[in-house]
C-alpha cells in the first residue's frame, strides 16, 4: 500500500487565531493512490491534500443525508404505527398481496 503524507503547508484562521493545519499519514492501496495521481495529473486538484479534503467533505455530505433518510424513515415507521392503531389500515389476503402492491406503486407513480 502506498502511503499519502499530507504536509504543514496550508495555514487557517480560527478563532482570530493562525495555525498550521492538522496533518495525518494515511494508507491507501495502490488503486486509490493511482486515482489521486490521476486526478492531479488532469489538474482537477492542485495536491493530493486538497483531493483527500474533497473527499472527507464529499463523505460529511453523504453521511448528513443518510442521517435525514434515516430520520424521514423513523418518522414514517413511527406514523404507520400510528395509523395501525387508529385502526387506520387494510387487511389483504395472501393470495391478493401481489395485486395490492402493484396497485399501490401505480397510484403511487401517477402523483
Amino acid at each position: 500500500m502506498a502511503l499519502a503524507t499530507v504536509a504543514k503547508t496550508a495555514i487557517f484562521r480560527r478563532n482570530q487565531e493562525i495555525r498550521p493545519m492538522p496533518t495525518r499519514n494515511i494508507s491507501l492501496t495502490p488503486e486509490q493512490d493511482a486515482f489521486i495521481d490521476e486526478m492531479l495529473e488532469k489538474g482537477e486538484y492542485r495536491n493530493a491534500s486538497e483531493a483527500m479534503r474533497d473527499a472527507i467533505r464529499t463523505l460529511q455530505q453523504r453521511r448528513a443525508e443518510e442521517a435525514l433518510k434515516l430520520d424521514k424513515l423513523r418518522l414514517v415507521i413511527k406514523q404507520g404505527v400510528a395509523a395501525l392503531g387508529r385502526g387506520d389500515y387494510t387487511e389483504v389476503e395472501d393470495e391478493d398481496l401481489d395485486a395490492y402492491l402493484d396497485e399501490l406503486a401505480a397510484s403511487d407513480r401517477r402523483r
